[in-house]
């Protein structure tokens, strides 16, 4: 969505093209107090995180996963060279090994649970997750989260023998998840973050229903999920080879809004942004930034068509979230046994990863995660009225934050994609957007930080 950069000069001046003389003395006088507050646009110690990720480190971490032979979620859990149960260990001690650089920053642990026999699980099965928290001095129970997925498949679920490298799908994801806990464990946050790897994907995001579920239980309050599923194809099996594009999936509106959610909808709109769509607006956002060569393809859909990912589950439990991932896929090095048929290479090998790629779009979630936990936590309890009136008046409940410098009201044309326009509201909970007409824009708030990062835009009743 890069022309929203162009637009945002063009959207501050816009209200004030649409205001009177009357209105423009009001806003000066009202105005100035609030103008030495105004944070900046950009955090430079985001770019010094961009410029840190390392395409040797993940590849050597990609290289290592693949290493042990297969990490199908049946394979063999005692061997110390092969299987799923040497693969988890090996993810915990790297963890342990970046904890330890940043004198125990990290809490890392084993999070598991049984689940039972179904149509895709042969029998009882313990799943295993590997979770490094990085507590947050302000707000120790919310939680910005980026997730890999431990565990990989060749061309049969259930075999547990024949290799199944998992390079790209998804040792990537899940050596993203690590490189992002070196490049942010130099630092502190008010809110916590996860990095975790989830197992089970295959079978039924079965790591993910787990943590899901324990998040519940104990009552964490989940920013986002960023899950990423495939992050180092740069050759589509389409031809094309693009390493300056990715996707990102989200789900409209929560998966457990009611009927009345949906009825107040249909006349005060809000059917495209929920707190999912907004985490996606909020990765494109960023990209727009602090990346000139990357830029995000929002897709309005949960997950590729008929496919699952492991931000689902948490979409389930109530909680947004996304998958990030790369825009073109190989279908012929997914799922596949290793092997040479009709002239074609089909497997999932080290050989087909783009290790600059997968480091460019580690640096991305690691500039989503900071800026989100940098940022102060969205307002609360958005209300906007306006109706039969010439302006559109937004309010919202202050937010608790000793680093919060005000906040920023958006506005939309009903048919775009991403936030167009953007006022500085200031440290206020009530804001009028003179003659801008409720009834031919969507609307949103977003708290800011002082040091520039922002909360994800809330949009009114959500």
């Amino acid at each position: 969505m890069r022309r929203i950069v162009v637009l945002f000069g063009l959207a501050f001046l816009l209200p004030f093209f649409l205001m009177g003389p009357a209105d423009l003395r009001a806003q000066e006088a009202t105005g100035s107090a609030q103008e030495a507050t105004v944070p900046p646009q950009i955090d430079p110690r985001i770019y010094d995180i961009i410029s840190s990720a390392s395409p040797e480190r993940v590849e050597a971490d990609v290289r290592v996963l693949a290493g042990f032979g297969t990490r199908n979620t049946f394979s063999d859990t005692l061997s110390a060279t092969r299987g799923i149960g040497a693969a988890r260990r090996w993810i915990k001690e790297e963890f342990d090994k970046i904890s330890a650089a940043c004198g125990g920053c990290l809490e890392v642990f084993f999070q598991s649970g049984m689940v039972p026999a179904s149509r895709r699980v042969p029998e009882e099965t313990r799943i295993v997750n590997v979770l490094a928290i990085q507590r947050g001095t302000v707000h120790p129970n919310r939680y910005v989260i980026m997730s890999g997925d431990i565990d990989s498949r060749a061309s049969g679920n259930y075999d547990t023998e024949v290799d199944a490298p998992g390079a790209n799908d998804n040792a990537t994801g899940m050596a993203g998840a690590m490189e992002a806990a070196r490049l942010l464990s130099k630092y502190t946050f008010p809110t916590s973050i996860i990095y975790v790897g989830l197992s089970g994907e295959e079978q039924g995001l079965l790591g993910g229903r787990i943590m899901a579920e324990k998040a519940v239980e104990d009552g964490w309050e989940i920013a986002a999920v960023l899950n990423n599923d495939m992050i180092g194809n740069t050759e589509g099996i389409d031809g094309i080879k693009d390493n300056t594009t990715f996707r990102v999936f989200s789900q409209p509106v929560p998966a457990t809004d009611e009927l009345a959610d949906h009825q107040r909808r249909r006349t005060r709109g809000g059917e495209v942004d929920g707190p999912s769509r907004q985490i996606a607006r909020y990765v494109d956002r960023i990209a727009d930034l602090y990346f000139p060569n990357l830029d995000a393809k929002m897709i309005y859909r949960l997950d590729r068509f008929g496919r699952g990912g492991h931000h689902r589950p948490f979409n389930d439990a109530g909680f947004p979230g996304v998958r990030i991932m790369e825009t073109h896929e190989n279908y012929n090095r997914q799922h596949q046994d290793i092997r040479v048929e009709g002239g074609i290479e089909y497997g999932d090998v080290v050989e087909w990863v783009d290790f600059d790629y997968a480091a460019k779009m580690t640096a991305l979630n690691a500039a989503v995660m900071a800026s989100m936990a940098w940022g102060p936590p969205a307002p609360v309890n958005v209300r906007i009225g306006g109706s039969n009136r010439p302006s559109a008046v937004l309010s919202w409940d202050l937010v608790d934050d000793p680093n919060i410098a005000g906040y920023k009201v958006y506005w939309r044309d009903t048919t775009a994609p991403q936030w167009e326009h953007h006022r500085w509201a200031g440290m206020v909970d009530t804001y009028t957007l003179e003659n801008v007409i409720i009834d031919n824009y969507l609307f949103g708030v977003s708290a800011v930080s002082k040091d520039g990062n922002e909360s994800p835009v809330v949009f009114p009743g959500n």
